[in-house]
């Protein structure tokens, strides 16, 4: 069966199914907001198509298909309005709320299993999931994160250039940042869940040092959590402007492997 596309209540996605017929399990992903930046693009980097299971890739607000007129110009104006409460987290806030309405429809829409999904998300993606997880607004089987913005404060800082100006910190920045430091929610996450974190050696050092407090908070709940780091990966996956399917580079190729090894062990367990 070739890729397909659609929407699930209102969220587009890109699906690529497994090689065996009947109902399988399904993983969700949600892609970056750096290259790649669709849905169908992050499907192209990230196929994992060694995996027995739908890999249903949910498209990030005002991205791909549900761009602007088809330009990142939007979003560009909502990171120079206030990059966090204009632009990551509310990014971050919407995919994670429609997620359930928009599983609901998958599970309408595919010949996927009844059991518990699994999840993957990459840079802000990693966010949603992240928010999904803690939130347990459903049940979840495996999660995995790729270069994962798991603090927003850290993240901040790092749209300086799209925003034009340092970003100007005020109470309600403050609090909403609280709202998504993952480390700090560490205990909201279940704690026999099985997690990978996957790090490049390359990406920004700040998110490379959170995503080793989360794996140190993760073990000290549960002792499950695991995480990988990949030489030379910086944080995008792929090359600019990230929006349509291009060929896979030899990092996001990497990243591939250590996922379809990862979920296909969690899903035959």
């Amino acid at each position: 069966m070739e890729t397909l596309t659609g929407s699930a209540a209102g969220v587009p996605y890109t699906a690529l199914p497994p090689a065996v017929d009947g109902p399988a399990p399904l993983i969700v992903t949600w892609h970056m907001l750096d290259a790649p930046r669709t849905d169908a693009a992050f499907a192209a980097a990230l196929p994992m198509r060694g995996v027995p299971a739908w890999r249903v890739h949910l498209g990030m607000p005002m991205c791909g298909a549900r761009m602007v007129d088809g330009r990142v110009d939007a979003v560009v104006e909502l990171a120079r309005r206030d990059a966090l409460l204009a632009f990551l987290a509310p990014f971050a806030r919407q995919a994670a709320e429609e997620f359930p309405a928009a599983l609901e429809a998958l599970r309408r829409q595919l010949p996927v299993d009844d059991g518990p999904v699994s999840v993957l998300g990459a840079s802000l993606g990693g966010a949603v999931a992240l928010n999904v997880l803690a939130t347990q607004a459903v049940p979840v089987r495996a999660a995995a994160l790729v270069n994962p913005a798991v603090r927003l404060r850290s993240v901040v800082p790092l749209t300086d250039g799209l925003a034009g100006h340092p970003y100007h910190w005020t109470e309600e920045a403050h609090r909403v940042a609280e709202e998504f430091d993952f480390v700090a929610r560490a205990g909201e996450i279940t704690a026999d869940l099985p997690l990978l974190v996957v790090s490049g050696e390359r990406d920004h050092p700040v998110l490379r040092a959170d995503a080793t407090a989360l794996v140190g908070e993760l073990r000290a709940h549960s002792g499950g959590a695991e995480l990988v780091t990949v030489p030379e990966l910086a944080h995008p996956l792929a090359e600019e402007p990230g929006l349509d399917p291009a060929p896979q580079l030899p990092t996001a190729e990497s990243v591939d492997e250590i996922l379809t090894r990862w979920f296909s062990r969690q899903l035959t367990n």
